[in-house]
């Protein structure tokens, strides 16, 4: 994808990337810590984190091509490569949004060999651990795209805007 309506694709797909994985994220964390959460909104964070995994390498394509497309600087050159890691938050995020649906699904209904061995639906040890590895696959996720994001602004805005209106 090149451009939408004229503007560069990448600058209209970021928004989604940067508002639907913090919220995967935070729908993350709560599924995992909630048991009221986890049975009302598991499936829906299984979509939304799916969605952001293919949004994802879409939208850093389109940033490579508009990379081509503007002046190379060291910070632009920071963003494409902080960029690159965006990818890997956003399967970190469906993997364990996938393992939480899953056990959730398989604890309500019958357990196949694959839950009772490698997902132990009624474990707490596992339920637990889950959780906290949740939590920190989550707040590494949102502070990746929070460096993401801030580069990228650094590398479109720093030194354009000047601090007084100039009317």
């Amino acid at each position: 994808m090149t451009s939408v309506n004229g503007l560069p694709a990448h600058v209209l797909l970021v928004h989604a990337i940067v508002v639907l994985l913090p919220l995967s994220c935070l729908l993350l964390v709560l599924t995992a810590v909630w048991p009221a959460a986890r049975r009302r909104l598991a499936g829906a964070n299984l979509a939304l984190a799916g969605v952001v995994l293919v949004l994802t390498p879409v939208t850093t394509d389109a940033g490579e091509w508009l990379e081509r497309r503007v002046p190379s600087s060291a910070a632009l050159r920071q963003h494409v490569e902080l960029g690159d890691t965006a990818a890997w938050a956003a399967f970190g995020v469906a993997l364990l949004a996938l393992v939480i649906w899953w056990r959730h699904r398989e604890a309500g209904g019958g357990r196949t060999l694959l839950s009772r061995r490698l997902l132990a639906p009624g474990s707490a040890a596992v339920t637990a651990t889950v959780a906290v590895v949740a939590v920190v696959v989550a707040g590494l996720a949102v502070f990746d795209i929070y460096r993401i994001g801030d580069s990228g602004a650094r590398a479109a805005w720093d030194g354009r805007v000047i601090s007084t209106a100039g009317r």
